[in-house]
């Protein structure tokens, strides 16, 4: 399984960003997918989860309220929109897949495949 991240980039504070996490290979039909992020100099966080079929999510509260993780399991893809950015949601951004169901986790150990990450920067 391969994950591509992409979406990322500078934007000023105030806008908003969308994320995509394609994964190929998949051969697995339920399955959670997260997103996570790192800013520098920080330990990576928890951001968003979801499930395969869209039915739940579940927010760090840094970002609840303004932003929107969404999939499409026909793409095996996710999704991450942040609105109303701010300077402290620069990081470095990474989607993670499970390969099975293991609810909306927040734990980066449950997960088992990670994207290369896409940069996020936020400016001022």
């Amino acid at each position: 399984v391969q994950l591509q991240a992409s979406g990322g980039g500078l934007v000023q504070a105030g806008g908003s960003l969308r994320l995509s996490c394609a994964a190929s290979g998949v051969t697995f039909s339920r399955y959670s997918m997260g997103w996570f992020r790192q800013a520098p100099g920080k330990e990576r966080e928890f951001v968003a989860a979801i499930l395969w079929n869209g039915a739940s999510t579940f927010y760090a509260g840094s970002v609840r309220g303004r932003s929107t993780v969404s999939s499409d399991s026909t793409k095996f893809t996710a999704y991450l929109q942040i609105d109303s950015l701010k300077p402290e949601d620069t990081a470095v951004y990474y989607c993670a897949f499970s390969r099975v169901n293991i609810g909306l986790s927040s734990v980066e150990g449950d997960y088992d495949y990670w994207g290369q990450g896409t940069q996020v920067t936020v400016s001022s």
